[in-house]
């Protein structure tokens, strides 16, 4: 006779509370509404750094504010690839496809290395403006090694040099976007890393995970929202038939935060100190506090609070991003977290493999 099995641990549906590695890349406290990169607080980040300046101080922890990142080329063989999507082809699969690509043009051994993370972090925002610009019918455009990261991808994407301030409220959104401790794709990352595989295919099943909707989807959903909101007049009778059908705001409430997403508060900073505001921030700001207190009101018994999508959408149509290329987008701004979460892994690398508790049938003999 066999002996029974032992019994099963504690079951956490989604890991969720389970502690699966430790990190000293960022903070995310979500009682307060507070984060910190390496230390560092999110809005003093936004405030005086730029896109670049917090990527390397994710790969490499020191704080240097005057950090060069420009835009990276694409590789004649990853060109051939983005032309031979066919037209149908969405943004996120074609990020995806051109960063596989791309790591099969390179020498990518592991451990991976800050100048992997670099390579890789640069090469995206080129390729995905790339495939915008082939799609619409138009040339892609060589990177410009005198802009900054996000300056470049704008140029690339638009053929025109961004002003400040639309350069400014991407990079914000950039920086805020960069790292969120063990978020699905960022442990996605972790656990390809932890297989001695390389970045590049880190970053690809990363960007695989990002392309779900309940990871990188939220923002183009609050443009539809807030379309159908117009104003701040209009947002409380729509906000509350809304909830009254039991419709899920979009933009408000995270499964982390229980406060103001500290990430939303330093978007509309930046974009309450824009010259010249879009139109879509100009009617985010207006309706944001609108909904804030029909939800109080509704709900006060759950934490309903701004989380960053609610800026990221409006920021992201408003520099000029078609509402599809939000996710890819998101994705060019994690590419310093995921790099980053990778160099970590791999500094005390041991191979991710969880158990499963067994809940099929009991052992048994084959029928005659």
């Amino acid at each position: 006779m066999t002996d029974p099995p032992a019994a099963p641990r504690p079951y956490s549906p989604g890991l969720e509370g389970v502690i699966a590695g430790e990190t000293s890349l960022s903070l995310v406290d979500g009682e307060r509404g507070r984060l910190t990169y390496r230390g560092y607080r999110i809005g003093d980040l936004v405030a005086r750094g730029s896109y670049p300046a917090v990527a390397n101080l994710l790969w490499t922890g020191d704080w240097d504010p005057t950090h060069h990142l420009p835009t990276g080329p694409i590789p004649a063989q990853v060109m051939t690839v983005l032309r031979a999507l066919p037209e149908t082809t969405k943004p996120m699969d074609a990020l995806r496809t051109a960063v596989s690509a791309w790591g099969a043009t390179q020498e990518l051994p592991w451990p991976p290395t800050i100048e992997q993370a670099r390579a890789v972090t640069s090469f995206s925002p080129s390729a995905l403006a790339a495939f915008a610009r082939l799609r619409a019918g138009q040339e892609p455009i060589d990177p410009d090694p005198s802009l900054e990261l996000v300056e470049g991808f704008l140029y690339q994407l638009t053929g025109q040099r961004p002003d400040i301030g639309t350069a400014r409220a991407l990079d914000a959104y950039f920086i805020v976007g960069a790292e969120h401790g063990f978020n699905a794709s960022t442990f996605t990352a972790r656990v390809v890393t932890s297989t001695r595989s390389d970045i590049a295919s880190a970053v690809v099943a990363a960007i695989g995970t990002m392309k779900g909707p309940l990871h990188g989807g939220a923002p183009s959903e609050v443009v539809d929202q807030l379309s159908q909101m117009e104003s701040a007049e209009s947002a409380e009778a729509w906000v509350r038939e809304a909830l009254d059908r039991g419709d899920r705001l979009m933009g408000f409430g995270h499964r982390v935060y229980r406060a103001y997403d500290p990430r939303a508060a330093a978007l509309r900073t930046v974009a309450e100190g824009m010259e010249h505001k879009p139109d879509w921030l100009e009617r985010a700001i207006e309706v944001e506090d609108v909904v804030l207190r029909v939800l109080a009101e509704k709900h006060p018994e759950r934490a309903l609070k701004t989380n960053v999508e609610y800026y990221a959408a409006p920021v992201l149509m408003g520099v000029g991003l078609a509402p599809d290329l939000f996710p890819a987008a998101f994705s060019l701004s994690r590419h310093a977290g995921w790099t980053a979460h990778a160099l970590e892994q791999a500094a005390d690398n041991r191979l991710i493999r969880p158990s499963v508790n067994y809940i099929g049938s009991a052992e048994r003999d084959l029928p005659a």
